[in-house]
Order: structure tokens, then C-alpha cells, then sequence
């Protein structure tokens, strides 16, 4: 009970903005800052098949649910970090907490991802305590970050009014929760609103920065010295000669694979093109 209330304390300290207050709470209780990864750091970002640990890098992106908590036990001892993978703005009809989304949260489908559907994240109210289990979950599982996935539903056909404001409100929800349990937190793509969330998130993974140009909006999260773990995919046309040496030369931490996140091919232009 007495760690419920300070966790409470400590959102109410996020919430309010007063994250350096929030900080000397944890120093106090003797819990170290949440995981940051900083510029250039190495990752391999594997959702589906048998995690392979066998590459050297810094950061593993692995799926909350689908990752045995032997294989990130597995991953900490090799001297990785985890960062575990969820959906925060859908509902994905397969995981253990599905059923406890109701209708009335439900929007349209999410185009090519089969009985997965958008979320109204203005009912806060419905959402909040199944994200908070969710991050408690990734607490537990020991993850030193979150990525949560499909934090720009204003942006998408989704069903609902949602505004750029309902979005911002939300995903400062989420890093708000996942600092309140000690996890760092990524803004995934979302990359208009990046002035207004940096100061806030901790890294960001960012897909297809180059097919899209978008990468130049990626520089405020460099100029904070976040990491920037950003993919680019060989179904696109993208090799390592079209996007390493621009991704090099701005410090983005970008590997290529195929759209299906499985271990291989993973090419990781940081430290294999030159």
C-alpha cells in the first residue's frame, strides 16, 4: 500500500511538471533515474520468432507479452538493455488483457493489421488503468523501457474526433506512468509532435525517417543526446548506400530489416557500413 501512494505521489509530481521534484523523490527512496539511452547507442528491434541473443548491441526491443521473462533475464546478463514493446493508441484483439476493452472504446480497423482497431484515448478513464497494468507488467518482467506503439491516432482514420490536444494529453499519460514505475519511455514515429513531447520522453523509434524525409525532424531528440532507434525496411527499396551514410552523419541509430521483425536480416549502419 505505502508503494501504491508513492507511486501516486510521483505521477502527481509528472502530471503537474514537476519531473525534477519527481526525481529527488526516487533519489531519496534510493531508486536510481529511468532508463535514457543516449545518441548512438546500438539496438536490434526483434516483435516476432524466438528472441536470438547473439548481437552486439546496446538495446534489445523485444514484445511485452510474447517475451519470456528467462530470455530477458537472458538478455540483462549478456549486458543488454530491454525495451519492451506494447500498443498504447490500439486494440489488438490477441493479447491476455483484450477483454477488457470495451465496446465503447473501439474505432475503425487499423488498416493491414487484421481485428486490430483505434482506440478513443479521451476515455482516460477506461484506458488508464489498463495501461497502468500494462507498465506494472513490464515493471515486473524488469524491462528498462517501454516503446509504446500507436501514439498518433489524430493523425490517422481512426473514427473519432481526436484532436492534436487529446494525443498530447495521452502520450504525456503514458510517459508519465512508465516514469512512475521507472521505465524510460520512447515517442514512437508520432514526429509532429515532437517539440511538444521530447522534454518529456527519454528516445525515440521512429520508422521509415528516410522514405518519408522526416529525419530532420528527428534533431531535437539528437540535441538532447536521446537516442534515436530508427528502422528502415529492404520491402521499401532501402539499402545500406541509400540511407547509412545521411543516417551516420546525423547520429540516428538505424538498422534495416524486413517488415516482419523477425532476428534476421538485421544490417546496423552504426557499426557495419563505413
Amino acid at each position: 500500500a505505502v508503494h501504491q501512494v508513492l507511486i501516486w505521489i510521483i505521477l502527481f509530481l509528472l502530471d503537474c511538471g514537476m519531473r525534477s521534484f519527481a526525481c529527488l523523490v526516487l533519489c531519496f527512496l534510493g531508486v536510481s533515474a529511468w532508463f535514457q539511452p543516449p545518441v548512438r547507442s546500438t539496438w536490434q528491434w526483434q516483435l516476432e520468432g524466438v528472441i536470438e541473443n547473439r548481437f552486439n548491441v546496446s538495446v534489445y526491443d523485444v514484445d511485452l507479452y510474447n517475451t519470456h521473462q528467462s530470455t530477458i533475464d537472458s538478455l540483462h546478463a549478456a549486458g543488454h538493455k530491454v525495451v519492451c514493446y506494447y500498443s498504447a493508441g490500439t486494440y489488438e484483439p490477441d493479447r491476455p488483457d483484450s477483454n477488457e476493452f470495451p465496446e465503447s472504446v473501439l474505432g475503425n480497423p487499423v488498416i493491414g493489421w487484421p481485428g486490430e482497431k483505434w482506440l478513443d484515448i479521451r476515455q482516460l478513464d477506461v484506458l488508464g488503468p489498463i495501461m497502468v497494468n500494462r507498465t506494472i507488467i513490464a515493471q515486473s518482467k524488469q524491462c528498462d523501457g517501454l516503446e509504446p506503439d500507436n501514439v498518433d491516432g489524430y493523425a490517422n482514420p481512426t473514427g473519432f474526433p481526436l484532436t492534436y490536444q487529446d494525443q498530447i494529453s495521452y502520450n504525456t499519460f503514458i510517459a508519465n506512468i512508465s516514469h512512475a514505475y521507472q521505465l524510460g519511455v520512447a515517442l514512437k514515429n508520432d514526429v509532429e509532435q515532437i517539440p511538444d513531447l521530447v522534454d518529456l520522453v527519454d528516445f525515440t523509434v521512429n520508422e521509415q525517417c528516410h522514405q518519408y524525409n522526416e529525419c530532420e525532424a528527428l534533431q531535437p531528440f539528437i540535441k538532447q543526446n536521446k537516442a534515436v532507434f530508427q528502422c528502415e525496411y529492404f520491402e521499401d527499396g532501402s539499402t545500406p548506400d541509400t540511407v547509412c551514410p545521411e543516417s551516420n552523419k546525423q547520429g540516428l541509430s538505424t538498422i534495416i530489416k524486413t517488415l516482419d521483425l523477425r532476428a534476421i536480416p538485421l544490417y546496423e549502419c552504426l557499426t557495419e557500413y563505413t
